[in-house]
């Protein structure tokens, strides 16, 4: 939103100024979100890199029979190590990972439904601005156009 063009003639009132201070305190908090969001995103596929990248079709074979090529993932570095004890190491990284992937999936779903509710919060807040700046002679298109951060910042006297 930037800054109602004809704004100088016109006096924001005290709850418009509150309202837009809210608005520009949850459009930082959406962008704390947003970052959450890609971190988990991208640790997400990381973690499933770790899971698949570069296994041959045949990388089990060397768990059953040390024969099989297993590719340069961590699940495939696993089992050339020490094929005897493959079959632990292995299970165990794959454990791992699949925890990584499920806290990296919690946590982004998390983010999304707070971010559902975020969204809420911002659409009833904006209502009432604009209600609020209407009221105060304001035009609708002005009202939404207004720059909710230069807003929020307290009013030069």
């Amino acid at each position: 939103m930037s800054a109602p063009s004809s704004s100088g003639d016109r006096v924001v009132p005290a709850l418009a100024r509150e309202l837009a201070a809210r608005l520009s305190a949850l459009f930082e908090r959406d962008v704390e979100i947003v970052r959450r969001l890609n971190d988990a995103q991208r640790r997400v596929r990381e973690a499933n890199e770790r899971l698949w990248s570069g296994v041959s079709p045949d990388a089990f074979g060397v768990v059953y029979d040390g024969i099989g090529r297993a590719g340069s993932s961590q699940i495939a570095a696993l089992m050339m190590d020490n094929a005897r004890d493959a079959e632990t190491a292995v299970l165990g990284a794959l454990q791992q990972i699949h925890w990584s992937i499920h806290r990296g999936f919690c946590e982004y779903q998390s983010g999304c439904e707070e971010r559902r509710q975020l969204a809420v919060d911002v659409g009833e807040i904006t209502a009432k601005f604009i209600e609020v700046l209407c009221g105060a002679g304001f035009s609708e298109d002005d009202a939404r156009a207004a720059n909710v951060h230069e807003l929020a910042r307290p009013a030069i006297r």
